[in-house]
């Protein structure tokens, strides 16, 4: 019963969970997020790729989509929508209603860039692994950047062009964020402290393992303990931190669940009773129709980690039954799995304090995440699965 604990999956989330506390609390992520919308906020376009670049320089080092869309870019999207008389109600297509669609929509694509951005990621990679199929944090990394990055840059503008907001021009907004940095001051000792151990981390994750053979987990161990030294991070600032642990009891438990139901035969079971219904088409029809069918049920999840917890270890199963390649299969769903968090409201990530905003209607909200949905998968499957083939996956 205690078995999820020993997993160091769970304690890589947790960990990161705690280094994101330290990016809110000494008050580095809104600096980000404020100084890429002073760069490039001169248009509202352009207030949507800044929030994006924020979220992507912010993304390795904090595993929660929640913290990162709600507790740091909502706030800063209000103050953006309010400058310009944009209210819920008659006034928010001014700006509100793109800037909070825009931001989910950029949030899920960058959980989907980063082992480490999202809180189910790690569990997708321990779920895979019981099958047999080994994911790092770098191999994780190198199969998002290109369809990543190609996404980040078509997302937000084909959704200017299908909701756009009534105000184009906005250079308030970028004079508005050079203010609130100079309010804010020169970057103090703990944002240099921990800038320069985010960078640390991120050279771990990414050459940590293939060159020294250091695991991730304790790439995370060890940039806790240097916030710890410093005293940013202090031992009541960890155990008050009651997300990550309540995390850690739950995702162990979890995770011990998942590699039972794979132990004792039932995730096998479930993936032939699946593979009898689509086979005879082929591996490669037959994972098409896996992650269509895998994106487009997380209508009916509230929760990414209860759809990750129900679905993933199946469907790769099943993948793996068809034959198809193990990495192109594990990492396909995956990616698939966060990328579905932008269908709703209720899917995960920052888009409850989004929507709660008031800024879009519920059928406003689906209709225009929806069509989002087409060209996010026609990237995915068409730039990323080139892209796949490039680096050997199939």
């Amino acid at each position: 019963m205690l078995s999820g604990f020993a997993n160091s999956t769970i304690w890589l989330i947790g960990i990161a969970m705690l280094l994101s506390r330290a990016v809110i609390k000494t008050g580095l992520g809104r600096r980000v997020a404020l100084f890429f919308i002073s760069v490039f906020g001169k248009k509202m376009i352009g207030v949507a790729y800044g929030f994006a670049l924020a979220d992507l320089v912010l993304g390795p080092g904090i595993p929660s989509a929640s913290a990162r869309g709600g507790g740091i870019m909502y706030p800063i999207m209000q103050s953006v929508a309010t400058a310009y008389g944009s209210e819920p109600g008659p006034t928010a297509r001014k700006a509100g209603s793109f800037l909070a669609i825009a931001i989910s929509q950029i949030d899920t694509i960058v959980c989907a860039m980063f082992l480490t951005a999202m809180a189910g990621n790690p569990i997708m990679a321990s779920l895979a692994g019981d099958l047999g199929v080994h994911m790092s944090w770098t191999s994780w990394f190198v199969g998002a950047i290109v369809p990543g990055l190609v996404a980040l840059i078509a997302l937000p503008y084909f959704l200017y062009k299908i909701y756009p907001p009534e105000i184009k021009d906005s250079p308030e907004i970028a004079a508005f964020a050079r203010g609130e940095l100079k309010d804010m001051g020169p970057m103090s000792r703990a944002e240099k402290v921990l800038t320069a151990d985010f960078v640390l981390l991120l050279l771990l994750w990414i050459v940590g393992d293939m060159a020294f053979g250091i695991n991730a987990t304790v790439s995370a161990f060890i940039g806790l303990a240097i916030l710890m030294v410093t005293s940013i991070m202090t031992w009541e600032d960890i155990i008050k931190e009651k997300a990550a642990w309540n995390t850690i009891f739950w995702f162990a438990v979890l995770v011990m669940m998942a590699g039972a139901l794979n132990t004792y035969g039932v995730v096998g079971w479930i993936a032939k009773g699946i593979a009898r219904g689509v086979g005879g088409i082929g591996w490669h029809m037959g994972l098409v129709v896996l992650i269509l069918v895998f994106f487009y049920t997380r209508y009916f999840f509230a929760s990414a980690v209860a759809h990750i917890s129900a679905m993933y270890a199946a469907f790769l199963a099943t993948a793996l039954a068809l034959g198809a390649p193990p990495m192109l299969a594990a990492m396909s769903l995956a990616y698939t799995a966060l990328l579905s968090m932008g269908l709703t409201q209720y899917s995960g990530g920052p888009g409850p304090a989004l929507f709660g905003s008031g800024y879009n209607s519920t059928g406003r909200w689906w209709g225009v995440s929806f069509l989002c949905s087409i060209p996010s998968l026609l990237i995915w499957f068409v730039v990323g699965g080139a892209w796949f083939k490039v680096i050997g996956w199939w």
